[in-house]
């Protein structure tokens, strides 16, 4: 992508802009299973109500693709007969979706996009899959390219490994695209049924406190768990030819290759087991309005991630310890790759605020930082307007 001359200013012509394609998309949470979805397992995300909002409209610039963020401030265009990387990250979320749209044969012109967000960046709520999936569904409206849900969904995970080179499950993008308002996806990453599970969480709503803190290590560190989980499962598949995943292997078969697979391989794949389990119980205390029993598996699932997975961090684990032996508060987890982003908490509606006040005081003293406060509702996935 090779920016325009005046890259913070909005050209001239986009000032009055006549949309025929308008998207909403959303960001995602993940109520349990975490890092579960690129080993086949179980995930159990839905869509938010924050959004990343689309405007579209073809242009007369011939093969250019001009795009204005209005969350950065940043104007940029380019050739869609050369689409190479850029150096701002963000715009390489939106270059490898129509690198991978070009992949299929599909033909896309000239197109001018406006982008607003709503979606913290860094959070582990999913701004990228937002990213992707909306600019994918939007040109695939604004140019009848005929792509059914689920080929978007994949086009903007393929976007992501193979252009921004982020190896993410199938999750995010699934959670963005799919998702029914008031519902969890119970999804199976193996076999992509989804089973769509009432949020009964009645008198309680999930609240987002973002640490405001991104370690570097975030994405070399997510490449390597999934490399250590893989290289599990190529020393079990030796003798078990079946396996193709950690979804296929069993806790008899994984204390069965301890010593060969190392101590911190076999502690990754545990957890990873054990996360798995812990969806389907909670799968089974949604149904029930067990809210004591979700917030117990949520509580384990950030033990696991701290202590087996090891993808937490100090600020992610003083949020979830003081949030314990708070009557109001059910559940506390980390959500998202893991060195930074957010808790999601389940709490009672009615105390959200004081908790909020209590809780940014200590981490401030704690961490010289303010956390950031934001209240979800599930909602449906993408929502594509024509103009």
């Amino acid at each position: 992508m090779k920016p325009s001359g005046n890259q913070n200013k909005t050209p001239e012509d986009f000032k009055n802009f006549k949309a025929e394609i308008k998207v909403a998309s959303s960001g995602r949470i993940n109520l349990i299973g975490e890092h579960t979805d690129y080993n086949q397992g179980f995930v159990m995300p839905t869509a938010i109500d924050k959004k990343i909002h689309f405007k579209f409209r073809k242009n007369q610039c011939g093969n250019v693709g001009r795009i204005f963020s209005e969350t950065f401030k940043t104007y940029v265009e380019f050739s869609l007969d050369k689409i190479s990387k850029s150096k701002n990250p963000w715009e390489n979320y939106l270059l490898g979706v129509i690198d991978e749209i070009k992949k299929t044969g599909k033909e896309i012109q000239g197109f001018d996009c406006i982008i607003k967000s709503e979606l913290p960046i860094g959070a582990g709520i999913s701004s990228s899959a937002a990213l992707e999936c909306g600019f994918a569904s939007g040109l695939n409206s604004l140019f009848s390219l005929d792509l059914a849900q689920m080929e978007i969904v994949q086009l903007s995970q393929r976007a992501e490994n193979n252009f921004v080179g982020n190896n993410c499950g199938i999750m995010d993008q699934f959670a963005s695209v799919m998702s029914k308002k008031d519902h969890f996806i119970k999804l199976d990453c193996e076999s992509m049924n989804a089973k769509f599970i009432p949020a009964k969480i009645q008198h309680c709503k999930l609240l987002l406190l973002n640490t405001n803190i991104s370690h570097n290590l975030a994405d070399s560190e997510y490449n390597r768990r999934r490399q250590e989980c893989e290289n599990a499962v190529a020393i079990i598949q030796q003798k078990y030819k079946e396996v193709k995943s950690l979804r296929q292997v069993t806790f008899n078969m994984l204390e069965e290759f301890k010593e060969k697979i190392g101590a911190t391989s076999f502690m990754r794949c545990l957890y990873v087991l054990e996360e798995n389990k812990r969806v389907q119980e909670t799968e089974k205390a949604l149904q029930a309005g067990d809210l004591k029993a979700i917030g117990e598996l949520m509580y384990a699932s950030h033990r696991g991630l701290q202590q087996q997975y090891e993808v937490s961090c100090p600020e992610l684990d003083f949020l979830v310890d003081f949030s314990e032996n708070k009557a109001f508060i059910y559940g506390s987890r980390m959500m998202g790759g893991g060195f930074g982003g957010c808790t999601i908490n389940l709490i009672e509606t009615d105390k959200i605020n004081p908790y909020i006040e209590d809780v940014n005081k200590v981490y401030l003293e704690k961490f010289n930082i303010a956390v950031t406060a934001i209240t979800v509702i599930p909602d449906e996935g993408t929502k594509i307007t024509k103009v």
